[in-house]
């Protein structure tokens, strides 16, 4: 249930949060140097880096989600303890991937 329920709010957020996202920056790269520079620099804030960090779990929460749900759609792992394990595989398996974005993101 708590899978369930994590994808419809990881895929609210990215929906919402996320098209707000991506249309300041567009808007802020179509309006010139000035206006990107000034969306860089709300950016690189604490609270910006927190909505983009969030963002990118909620992206792997969907994507994993997304997959698991694909695979039960094609019948397999309904047995009680295959989906027992994927249940908590799929977040955990969201955390890693946000961790590794990052990482590799302020590591190059």
């Amino acid at each position: 249930m708590a899978v369930s329920i994590l994808h419809r709010v990881s895929g609210n957020g990215l929906a919402v949060v996320g098209t707000a996202t991506l249309l300041c920056w567009l808007g802020a790269l179509a309006s010139g140097p000035d206006a990107y520079a000034k969306f860089v620099a709300l950016a690189v804030t604490i609270p910006g880096r927190v909505v983009l960090v969030g963002l990118s779990w909620a992206f792997f929460t969907h994507l994993a989600s997304g997959i698991r749900h694909f695979v039960l759609d094609i019948g397999a792992g309904f047995e009680l303890e295959a989906n027992a394990f994927w249940s908590v595989v799929t977040p955990i398996s969201a955390i890693l991937l946000t961790a590794a974005f990052w990482a590799a993101l302020l590591l190059r």
